[in-house]
């Protein structure tokens, strides 16, 4: 039977259960389930792992996943970046189907057997350490700055060398000082006119915001304040989406230890939470209460948090907005997987609507960025192959504004549209920026 009277749910992710890690068992899953997409193949155009997976059953002796070799089986899993969307939008057969079928977990289980017996790359473990990186890139801003520019072929070309970064990705340059730390100082006091006033809300500046580009917090800071709300803005630490990426659950079940505790006091005074990046939204809501069942903070930190775009959308219909000033322009939105992911439907065009005369239009459609996948020198033709698509519809209809919820996707969407042949826009920032601007902030 194919598909389900029922929603779709996801398994609590049992990474402490020894028999999680039996690679027998693994592979006897990657097979099964891969023998089911074989014979489905509605996800031959999400991303690259179902063509690799596809191609390697039909060139086989018998046309049959019991064919492929432990090589071909992990050539699937190294193509995929995790952006849920075959579970999300397309598979039939995903829980409560009796197939049981989720894809992305099954990916991170083998990349977690993989971390655990050390295989997981230097350039991989040293490029999750998010915080340690941003706060040495920080302190050495402007050298960093230099070293990382594509335009510099010559310590780009030591830098694919030495870490495998391809020379000609985008790597994102580091601000002087975090956006945590200039908080007190940048964070407008409530309008007291506002419809929101005595609402408070703290910003969780994920590593992106908090280390390499702060204009969505600014923007964020200004857009809720103008509404009435008390804001802060905080950075714990990182949410740990790239070791996730990585298979490091331990490290990621730390991160969410810590940074529920962090916050549980401040949803106890009233505080709601809102991440600025889609991927810690995404942790913070979903995957870290599958990682950690039973911690209560961890729970209560899901409940109280939602991405940017979703928590003005609520405010717009719980108390309302300070009237905003029409803006007549057309505005290409990138649908991000990790917004999609928190099925939430598409906020950002929810949110862009309460702009008069504002004319958004949504594409739905993977960047090819894949957090730190895309940039690898493995991978980033083929985050440009994913991401063309994508980018053809984002400036087919030559939009005044383009923007992206995936503060990553934007910059790599760019170079995208430059490769299809097109002019890219100066920017690709977030939703939240088109707000700030169409109030005039």
């Amino acid at each position: 039977m194919e598909g389900s009277l029922e929603a779709p749910t996801r398994h609590t992710i049992p990474w402490q259960e020894e028999s999680w890690y039996d690679e027998a068992a693994l592979e006897q899953e990657l097979r099964r389930v891969y023998d089911i997409c074989h014979g489905c193949r509605r996800c031959f155009n999400l991303c690259d792992s179902f063509p690799i997976l596809f191609d390697a059953v039909d060139e086989s002796p018998n046309e049959s996943v019991d064919d492929l070799t432990p090589g071909q089986l992990k050539a699937v899993v190294d193509a995929c970046t995790l952006c849920d969307m075959c579970f999300m939008t397309k598979c039939p057969y995903v829980p409560p189907h009796e197939f049981d079928l989720d894809f992305p977990h099954l990916m991170l289980r083998h990349r977690a057997v993989e971390h655990r017996k050390g295989e997981t790359s230097f350039a991989d473990r040293e490029l999750a350490k998010m915080t340690r990186n941003g706060r040495l890139g920080s302190m050495a801003a402007g050298l960093a700055n230099w070293a990382t520019k594509e335009s510099n072929g010559f310590t780009r070309a030591i830098m694919e060398d030495v870490v495998g970064i391809d020379a000609r990705a985008h790597v994102p340059p580091f601000m002087d000082t975090p956006l945590a730390n200039q908080g007190p100082a940048i964070v407008p006091p409530p309008n007291p006119d506002g419809p929101a006033f005595g609402r408070k809300v703290v910003l969780y500046a994920g590593c992106h915001d908090n280390f390499n580009d702060g204009t969505p917090g600014e923007a964020a800071m200004k857009v809720l304040a103008h509404n009435g709300l008390q804001v802060r803005i905080d950075y714990p630490d990182c949410c740990g989406m790239p070791k996730f990426e990585n298979g490091d659950l331990p490290a990621v079940a730390s991160a969410a230890q810590r940074i529920s505790a962090y916050f549980a006091p401040l949803i106890a005074e009233g505080w709601d939470v809102v991440p600025l990046t889609t991927s810690c939204a995404l942790m913070l809501k979903f995957e870290w209460p599958l990682i950690e069942p039973e911690n209560e903070q961890v729970a209560l930190l899901s409940k109280h948090t939602f991405d940017v775009s979703e928590y003005v959308v609520r405010l717009a219909k719980d108390v309302g907005l300070t009237p905003i000033e029409a803006m007549p322009k057309a505005i290409a939105v990138h649908f991000a997987c990790h917004a999609r992911a928190q099925n939430m439907g598409p906020k950002a065009m929810e949110m862009l609507r309460l702009i008069p005369e504002a004319r958004p239009a949504l594409t739905e459609r993977c960047s090819g960025h894949g957090g730190k996948w895309g940039i690898f020198k493995q991978n980033f033709d083929r985050a440009i192959k994913v991401g063309k698509p994508a980018a053809r519809n984002l400036v087919k209809e030559n939009p005044d504004i383009v923007v992206s919820e995936c503060p990553l996707a934007g910059p790599h969407l760019r170079q995208v549209i430059a490769a299809n042949g097109n002019e890219p826009p100066a920017r690709i920032g977030h939703p939240i920026e088109v707000m700030a601007q169409a109030y005039g902030l």
